[in-house]
């Protein structure tokens, strides 16, 4: 556990490895001058240089058939070691070379760009362009770090001129991959459409929003640093598997498992103790004849019910279980259906972000690829059946909501204090209703080009959180509409005034240290329930790593994640939980549970045969 830095910004630099870089830059520059003057006019001119003057500037360099044929001389390092106390940088080549490669197929017209960053000779590495790189520029040492077949590399540009060069061709060319576009203004304008140029061109875009996010927030307390304590650790009883778990506000939250609910307590410094186990086995007929363990399970009425929702082929399910947790018994199986016909649904959520502590809730959200909805549990006829009573399924009420066409491909959505809710979509788009109504949006941020695969929203509705497979995105939803009243993207529309959203990420190191082939997922906020509090951290979970972020610290314009930064912020100052195995999902408690030594309500982190509790406390 600990920060992100340590490890990597060390400056690679030492007196025995310096070298004189000029005559390697001389030697591959196309200009014929002498080298000194030429290096520096580059250097000037990227230093004052607009981004579309830069734009310019390689267009100039693509005419003359200069730009991506270069190869350009840099210092190759490789990090060894792991997170070992001996893991250290080694130099690799001392006059390795590096370009942008296309490899697009010339005999079809149709193939997007195909970049590839490739670094000589060999070639040593040769990566795609694209956010699995998790590249990483320092600046002040003319560095990129990235992360490519297994391993963490750095490269360190000769000159500041060149560092910039690379920044430019790099950001181009992943455009161009993520988008299949060229990184033009017209390209951008059709990516991000005339409302979102703070999106498309983000080192120019205005952060007032962002500025008065930081003055409504209290200013932090001096303070011991803080850091994570774990506080228990429960084994998942009779040898069963933790697949999820449903945390409650009240007295107990719940694991979820292949053969049943354990029941265990909410403690202010964590979940401890296990109280009853439920066991589950399926009812007559209707949903079917035997339990699966769910994808989903969703806490109602004062937390003493439970809808269990199992997946069925793709991930859509076709009803849920109804489970009253005080008996253990399933005493429903509900169908979706609508108009006569059955339905499938991808997810389901409570009606607001306190709904599950109302004692007579009997409603909730629905989400399927092009359905977005909400089901009441009152049977429309005055009557309730029960597994125990009928041969057949009860149908839900559809409510209210709406069935698109086609296109929209939700994935996943989450609900604010108030009831509006925010989707998520394939397409990377996230779209915002009102609670009012669930047939328009209106505001749909676009995408980034990787899919949304979860999606959370502060009580307020203020900021929204969406988790990808490589990075987490926070957006505000806040502008001020033509009367100068402040509003959120719920509420209106938006129009032009939307900043730029800010990238929650791994370090390159980090990445290949939670597992190559481990994905974020499950990123949300801490849990509040009340208007004026204000949700203090962001917890995801990728790999064996729980990562929490301060939410102070990432809205903070002047934190020195952002300093000389180009493209959309990206903050990497993180806290780090590891654990033996991979780690099923990492939720803070509620608040009600933050104890009088700690900021903030304990972590839950589960993995498949654990559940570990930690605690934010001012002391190390």
């Amino acid at each position: 556990m600990g920060g992100a830095h340590s490890r990597e910004d060390i400056d690679l630099t030492s007196s025995d490895e310096e070298e004189d870089y000029d005559e390697d830059y001389d030697a591959r520059s196309p200009i014929s001058e002498p080298a000194a003057s030429a290096g520096q006019r580059d250097d000037d001119l990227l230093r004052t240089a607009t981004p579309a003057s830069l734009e310019a500037i390689d267009a100039k360099l693509r005419s003359l058939d200069l730009k991506y044929q270069r190869q350009t001389a840099a210092k190759l390092y490789r990090h060894v070691g792991g997170a070992s106390p001996s893991a250290h940088w080694v130099l690799d080549d001392r006059r390795a070379t590096y370009a942008f490669v296309d490899k697009a197929d010339d005999d079809d017209d149709n193939a997007s760009p195909r970049w590839f960053l490739e670094v000589g000779p060999g070639p040593r590495v040769s990566a795609r362009v694209d956010s699995a790189l998790q590249l990483k520029t320092n600046p002040a040492q003319r560095r990129a770090d990235f992360a490519a077949g297994g391993s963490v590399w750095a490269l360190r540009l000769p000159t500041d001129a060149e560092f910039r060069r690379f920044r430019v061709d790099y950001e181009r060319c992943l455009f161009e991959n993520t988008y299949g576009v060229e990184a033009t203004d017209e390209g951008r304008k059709e990516v991000f459409g005339a409302d979102f140029t703070a999106w498309a061109r983000p080192d120019e875009a205005d952060d007032a929003v962002w500025a008065d996010a930081e003055e409504s927030l209290t200013a932090p307390i001096a303070a011991p640093a803080r850091d994570l304590l774990e506080e228990f650790e429960e084994e998942a009883g009779d040898g069963d598997s933790i697949q999820s778990l449903a945390l409650g506000a009240l007295d107990n939250s719940f694991l979820v498992g292949g053969a049943g609910i354990q029941v265990v307590r909410n403690f202010r410094h964590g979940l401890h103790g296990k109280g009853a186990s439920v066991r589950i086995s399926g009812g007559r007929g209707g949903i079917g004849s035997a339990y699966s363990t769910p994808k989903k399970a969703l806490l109602m009425r004062g937390e003493t019910n439970m809808l269990l929702m199992s997946p069925g082929e793709a991930l859509h399910s076709n009803g849920v279980h109804h489970l009253d947790i005080e008996t253990g018994k399933v005493v429903a199986e509900w169908r979706f259906e609508k108009d006569g016909t059955d339905i499938t649904m991808r997810d389901i959520a409570n009606d607001s972000k306190g709904a599950q502590l109302e004692p007579s809730g009997s409603t909730f959200l629905g989400l399927d690829d092009n359905r977005l909805c909400r089901w009441d549990m009152r049977d429309a006829r005055g009557r309730v059946q029960t597994i125990g009573s009928s041969s057949e399924s009860p149908v839900l009420n559809w409510s209210q909501g709406h069935q698109f066409s086609r296109g929209t491909n939700f994935q996943c959505f989450a609900s604010t204090g108030d009831g509006s809710i925010v989707v998520g979509s394939v397409d990377g788009k996230i779209r915002l209703y009102s609670k009012s109504s669930m047939r328009m949006a209106k505001t749909a941020f676009p995408g980034l080009g990787s899919p949304i695969t979860h999606v959370d929203v502060t009580y307020d509705g203020k900021w929204i959180l969406g988790t990808t497979d490589t990075y987490l995105i926070l957006i505000c939803t806040v502008f001020k509409d033509k009367d100068g009243k402040e509003k959120t993207g719920f509420s209106g529309r938006m129009g032009n005034r939307i900043a730029a959203p800010r990238l929650l990420k791994l370090t390159p190191l980090d990445s290949i240290l939670a597992g190559t082939d481990n994905k974020f997922h499950g990123g949300q906020f801490s849990w509040v329930t009340e208007n004026g509090k204000q949700e203090k951290h962001l917890v995801a979970t990728v790999g064996k790593f729980s990562v929490i972020w301060n939410f102070q610290q990432v809205k903070d314009s002047n934190h020195e994640c952002y300093r000389d930064q180009q493209g959309l912020k990206s903050c990497y100052c993180y806290k780090v939980v590891l654990k033996d195995e991979s780690i099923v999902d990492s939720r803070f408690m509620h608040e009600n549970f933050a104890a009088s030594d700690s900021p903030e309500a304990p972590l839950v982190v589960a993995t498949p045969m654990k559940v570990s509790s930690f605690s934010i406390a001012n002391r190390r």
